[in-house]
């Protein structure tokens, strides 16, 4: 991870007598993430990792740090930082020294961000598309070839297709359920040019369809027999909590940080995690065009850190029964929940990836009603305690109509082909109690 405000600026051994003049700092206290040989779980840490109150006036939370700047010691410690910062010295820079590049909040943010996947490192971004775009802007050339699973977020495939794809960037995709034999085949054909990146998004939105990682990094290691692009996915539908990617052949984890991880719907912000050696390479492109979140919002998610879990497992019991009222009612074509593909004819693929990945069924789920755009709307514009509108992850429950909304932009025939239907409601759920959110909608069902 980079340093943390309590080291950050403090000069590391093998460099201290180089610097001289420069008075000894002093040091935090070492993290504590073993007890008596028990590795502590990420929502502990969440309380602590990463801070010392000693060394912020024994301000209980961190402080949030507004400034644009930092000082340095000295003129030596200031080059060493600049080495760090413009990538002529790998690892970013060992210390504080402008907030486009880091500041104290972000890296106790990142450092908490890593803790949950066990990630080398990690990255925070003033939103997910932020995020997304730097990846992009980091990993791919022109003439590069960029392989995705499809569906991807909205914004995502415009990203690629519209905008890369001026600078002559090109891309092949999958279908989220692909199997090997289809994911073998698109990689073989991308494989004729040079493939840059992988990307991928699991479960796709807002079909909620899964992408088997697994087979994507078995097919990119036996199809390409020298340097590997790397997988990146976005997390953001599981994560952290309900999927890890990490452990399942991916290099690379994107987050909108606004959804679960903020989950108060007050905030955008995004985050990346992954070796040191890809974030080392985003950040490089972070520090110049200056895609990092602000101190104010890196403090706000450091405090929906310390509730994650709890939200999280929260709306993931209220989806599962919500969701077990909306499967037998007679006005629903079918629900789209990751929780039901054991039991779906015809998703045993589905089923076999969720077994293999995922720990839970999540609280967003697309729910099919009978009919069409005019079902849909009635159904929404009824709801009472549901919020019409778009996002998800939030701790109060939100339904939005996908195809006339956040896939407007869409063509047609790629909607129709990708399962984004007119009768398509993308639901969250929240943390509200479960039998009211079914009240509210049975009532809305009533007016279909």
């Amino acid at each position: 991870m980079s340093d943390t405000p309590e080291n950050a600026g403090a000069v590391p051994a093998e460099t201290e007598a180089d610097l001289t003049g420069v008075a000894a700092r002093v040091a935090p206290k070492p993290e504590v993430e073993k007890i008596g040989g028990r590795k502590l779980k990420p929502s502990t840490l969440m309380m602590g990792h990463g801070y010392d109150p000693a060394l912020s006036e024994g301000s209980l939370k961190p402080p949030i740090f507004l400034t644009s700047t930092f000082v340095f010691p000295n003129a030596a410690a200031g080059k060493r930082h600049f080495e760090g910062v413009t990538g002529k010295r790998p690892g970013g820079a060992e210390g504080l020294v402008y907030s486009r590049f880091n500041g104290p909040n972000q890296e106790i943010l990142e450092d908490r961000l890593g803790v949950w996947e066990e990630a080398e490192d990690a990255l925070a971004f003033s939103s997910g598309m932020s995020a997304i775009a730097t990846l992009f802007l980091a990993m791919v050339k022109p003439g590069d070839t960029i392989v995705h699973s499809g569906p991807l977020y909205a914004a995502t495939e415009t990203l690629i297709g519209r905008v890369l794809g001026k600078f002559g960037v090109k891309w092949l995709d999958f279908p989220a359920g692909a199997t090997r034999e289809e994911i073998d085949a698109v990689m073989t054909e991308a494989a004729t040019g040079n493939v840059a990146l992988i990307y991928l998004e699991s479960p796709a939105n807002p079909t909620n369809a899964l992408v088997d990682v697994e087979a994507v990094a078995a097919s990119r290691d036996a199809i390409f027999k020298g340097e590997k692009p790397p997988i990146a996915i976005d997390n953001t539908f599981l994560g952290p909590l309900w999927f890890q990617p990490l452990k399942h052949g991916a290099d690379i984890v994107v987050y909108s940080l606004t959804k679960y991880v903020g989950g108060h719907s007050d905030l955008v912000a995004g985050g990346v995690l992954g070796t040191k050696e890809h974030i080392n390479t985003i950040r490089t492109m972070r520090n110049t065009i200056g895609t990092i979140t602000d101190p104010n919002t890196a403090w706000m998610l450091l405090r929906s850190l310390e509730t994650l879990e709890l939200r999280m497992s929260r709306a993931g019991e209220n989806a599962a029964k919500v969701c077990a009222f909306l499967r037998h009612h007679p006005k629903v074509e079918r629900v789209a929940y990751l929780g039901f593909l054991e039991d779906e004819p015809g998703m045993e693929r589905q089923a076999d990836i969720y077994r293999r990945h995922c720990t839970g069924g999540g609280s967003t789920f697309s729910l099919y009603l009978k009919g069409g755009e005019r079902e849909s709307f009635a159904f929404l514009d009824a709801l009472k305690i549901a919020k019409l509108a778009v996002s998800l992850g939030g701790t109060e429950t939100l339904a939005s109509h996908p195809a006339g909304m956040t896939h407007l932009s869409v063509p047609d025939a790629r909607k129709q082909a990708l399962g984004i239907t007119d009768n398509l409601v993308r639901i969250s759920i929240g943390v509200e109690d479960p039998d009211d959110l079914i009240a509210d909608f049975e009532q809305a069902l009533e007016t279909i």
